[in-house]
């Protein structure tokens, strides 16, 4: 157990741990699914929670807790007055726990429909999605909502959590007939992989321990799904490689190397690399980190690249391989969740952001945005605040990209205002959009050779000369 090699062998403890896989997950659903109870369930079950926070959570159970004399765990995830007081999540909230196979970062995410720009936020960099039902309740709309949100931002693993089953006497035709219900939809999105567990995240039912109320389930735990689900950055490592340079590294006139964190793939001394959007080719001379060189560098690790040969490198730069290079762009279609007051407009420019790169970007036509309740496509001229639409934008610049399917660090942007310099929005890019080729560039000077293939003449000067009065110009 970690708790016996701590007390035995503290270092020993502490370069294992380092080396454990690391799983970002969120939890999601509707209002009052248990997100918050759950989440304070797993950290209770961990054993990390200091005497402190213990005391803490005892006396504000006492105060505002919602479950009498027991301890309300939702408490240890609401940290702002006005959730405590409304007994709701309102922000993110970001906890880390862990087991003796993995480490764990899981965000908490609102319920409620006008904080889907928060849910947003919180989703954007995980691998896995646990998504909560109220067994009482079934599949409600802001369920399909965050169903539909982490399937677009590209989550591969989810995990549906049938919550308060003790309220429904842990019956499994009610656990059933919610699965039916909730796989129907799941199929509409393209998603076929989906893990649905039966719990009660306030007694403990299937969290941790498989729960001997639910005798008919043989499934899973919640813990036992989220230490075997794949790392989304086990498998980048195993993408096409690609490095968004993040800066300059010149300490000395002697070093000159190119700093970023490794976004697809990995990278070697030796490996013919290309830097976009320039097209420049050159060598991989070593891979730098704090600790001495690599011999290779895999995705999700920060390192610095010198290349053989001086090539024009800047930040916002992709470098990537000369065999499978990133595409280039300036011009594409994205889906775009909006996050402002104001509403999204055509014709409006705001800063994009792209990996470390950033570019003025306009928006084009408004294609339609997604009903997410129905999945249907209506028109539309501007885009409301948490609406998601799909639109064109026009770029300032090419930029290199990867579509957000394949590469969520290359693929994926925010939109800034750039007066007040909020983000505004966040989005993913499909594809660059070609220019068209029907429509020809319209040369406006015509010079001697053109204007004589136009009149189908030999151009040449006549001069007519004489005296006053001997008929020139009515010769000419």
């Amino acid at each position: 157990m970690a708790t016996d090699l701590i007390s035995e062998d503290i270092l020993a403890y502490l370069e294992a741990h380092e080396h454990k896989s690391l799983l970002r997950f969120i939890t999601c659903g509707s209002v009052d699914d248990g997100k918050s109870t759950l989440i304070g369930r797993l950290l209770w079950e961990s054993q990390l929670l200091f005497e402190d926070q213990l005391a803490a959570l005892e006396v504000d159970s006492r105060r505002v807790g919602t479950q009498g004399d027991d301890l309300d765990f939702a408490l240890l995830l609401d940290g702002l007055a006005a959730e405590r007081e409304q007994g709701i999540t309102i922000d993110v909230a970001y906890r880390f726990f862990s087991t003796d196979t993995r480490k764990y970062i899981v965000a908490d995410t609102p319920g409620h429909e006008q904080y889907t720009r928060n849910m947003v936020t919180g989703a954007s960099t995980a691998d896995c999605a646990v998504i909560l039902v109220d067994a009482r309740k079934g599949v409600l709309t802001q369920t399909r909502r965050h169903s539909y949100l982490v399937t677009l931002l590209g989550i591969r693993h989810i995990a549906v959590a049938v919550n308060k089953m003790d309220m429904v006497d842990f019956s499994e035709e009610r656990f059933e007939e919610i699965e039916r219900e909730y796989r129907e939809f799941a199929a509409q999105l393209g998603v076929h992989e989906v893990t649905l567990i039966p719990m009660s995240a306030l007694r403990g039912d299937n969290v941790v321990d498989a729960s001997p109320n639910m005798p008919w389930y043989d499934g899973p735990t919640l813990m036992e799904y989220l230490e075997t689900v794949e790392v989304d950055q086990e498998r980048m490592q195993d993408a096409p490689f690609r490095m968004p340079v993040q800066w300059v590294n010149r300490p000395s006139s002697e070093f000159r190397g190119f700093a970023g964190t490794i976004a697809g793939g990995s990278v070697s001394p030796g490996d013919r690399v290309v830097v976009l959007p320039r097209g420049q080719e050159s060598s991989v001379a070593r891979v730098v980190t704090f600790d001495g060189d690599l011999e290779r560098g895999v995705a999700g690790q920060a390192v610095t690249l010198t290349l053989a040969d001086e090539v024009d490198v800047s930040r916002g730069d992709v470098i990537a391989p000369v065999d499978d290079p990133a595409p280039v762009g300036d011009q594409f279609e994205a889906t775009v969740v909006w996050m402002a007051d104001e509403p999204l407009l055509r014709g409006r420019t705001y800063l994009m952001r792209v990996g470390t790169k950033t570019v003025a970007a306009t928006v084009a036509p408004i294609k339609y945005k997604l009903d997410v309740d129905t999945l249907d496509r209506i028109p539309a001229n501007h885009l409301e605040l948490n609406a998601i639409g799909v639109v064109s934008l026009e770029l300032s610049e090419p930029i290199a990209f990867d579509p957000y399917a394949e590469n969520r660090d290359t693929g994926g942007f925010i939109l800034i205002d750039r007066i007040t310099n909020a983000t505004v929005g966040a989005g993913l890019l499909h594809f660059a959009l070609r220019r068209s080729h029907t429509v020809p560039w319209q040369v406006l000077e015509v010079d001697r050779e053109a204007r004589a293939a136009l009149k189908a003449q030999q151009p040449f000067v006549v001069w007519l000369t004489g005296l006053p009065g001997a008929g020139k110009s009515s010769v000419a």
